[in-house]
C-alpha cells in the first residue's frame, strides 16, 4: 500500500496523534527500529494502549509487527521515538526491569522451559516476587484450568497450544499491568487457535491490558477493542476491531475475500 492512497472513512493513513487514548497506559511513540545498522524495520509507527484494552497489531508479513513488540520490550534497539509506561520513558530498559515495572512479554517461539515441569515454569515467572506464589498460582489456574492438572508434567511434552498457555501463565505470574503477545496462535491447529484466543480474551477480562501481534487477522479483530494495521513499518489503518473487520479497503488489502464472507 502506498502512502498516497486515500484512507477509508473511519480509518487513517497517518499515525494517530498523541492523545488518541485518554491517559494511555502504554505508548510506542513514533518508533524507528531495526536489527541491522542503517536498516529500519519500523519507520515511525505509533501505538497506544489504554487501561483494560485489548489492542491488536496486524498486517502483512514483513510489516514490522513482531519488531514493534520486541522494540517495546527492549529486545530491539529503538533508534528514534519513545516507549512510555504511564508517561515514564522506559525505552530500551532491560527485560527484568520491564517485568518489575509491570510489563509481561510472551515471545512467539521458545517460550517455555521444555525440561522443566509446568509448576517449575510458573515458579520461574515469579522469581522476583516468590512470596506471592500461592496467590498468583491460584489466579493463573483459574484462567488456565489445565495447568492445575498438568503441574508435574514436563512443558516440552505438552501440545503447542498447551505450551502457549503455560507461557502466558508464566508471564502473568508477576501480575503485570501490560501483557505483550507475539503471535500467540502461530503454528497451532485451528482447535487450539480458538482456545488461545478465548484465553487471551479471558486474560483481558481479568483486568490485564493486552497488546497482541497476530497473524490470524480476522480472529484478532473479532476480539480486540482497537487495532493497528502496519505496512512497511508504518501505521496504515487504525480503528476499532469491528470497523476494521468490516472495512472494504482493509479486507481487500489485508484480510482477503474469505474474511469478508466470514465477517458477515
Amino acid at each position: 500500500m502506498t502512502s498516497d492512497e486515500p484512507a477509508t472513512p473511519g480509518t487513517t493513513g497517518e499515525p494517530p496523534a498523541a492523545g488518541t487514548v485518554p491517559d494511555p497506559l502504554l505508548v510506542g511513540a513514533d518508533l524507528v527500529a531495526g536489527y541491522l545498522p542503517g536498516v529500519n524495520i519500523l519507520n515511525g509507527c505509533h501505538v497506544e494502549l489504554g487501561d483494560g484494552e485489548l489492542v491488536g497489531i496486524i498486517g502483512p508479513n514483513g510489516a514490522g509487527k513482531s519488531t514493534l513488540i520486541k522494540a517495546i520490550f527492549g529486545l530491539v534497539a529503538v533508534r528514534a521515538g519513545q516507549v512510555l509506561l504511564r508517561g515514564e520513558d522506559i525505552t530500551g530498559r532491560r527485560a527484568d526491569q520491564l517485568v518489575a515495572a509491570g510489563v509481561g512479554y510472551v515471545p512467539q517461539n521458545n517460550n517455555v522451559f521444555p525440561s522443566l515441569t509446568v509448576v517449575e515454569n510458573l515458579e520461574m515467572g515469579l522469581y522476583l516476587r516468590s512470596a506471592r506464589w500461592a496467590e498468583r498460582y491460584s489466579f493463573v489456574c483459574d484462567l488456565f484450568p489445565l495447568l492445575a492438572d498438568r503441574g508435574r508434567q514436563k512443558a516440552g511434552s505438552l501440545s503447542g497450544g498447551e505450551r502457549q498457555m503455560v507461557a502466558m501463565a508464566r508471564a502473568l505470574m508477576m501480575d503485570p499491568r501490560v501483557l505483550l503477545l507475539d503471535e500467540p496462535s502461530a503454528g497451532l491447529s485451528p482447535k487450539f487457535q480458538v482456545e488461545v484466543f478465548e484465553r487471551v480474551a479471558g486474560v483481558n477480562r481479568a483486568g490485564v491490558s493486552v497488546l497482541m501481534v497476530e497473524q490470524n487477522a480476522r480472529r484478532c479483530l473479532q476480539i480486540c477493542d482497537r487495532a493497528y494495521v502496519l505496512d512497511q513499518g508504518r501505521n496504515a489503518y487504525t480503528d476499532t476491531g469491528h470497523n476494521l473487520l468490516h472495512d472494504p479497503k482493509v479486507i481487500e488489502l489485508y484480510l482477503g475475500t474469505l474474511a469478508a464472507a466470514a465477517a458477515r
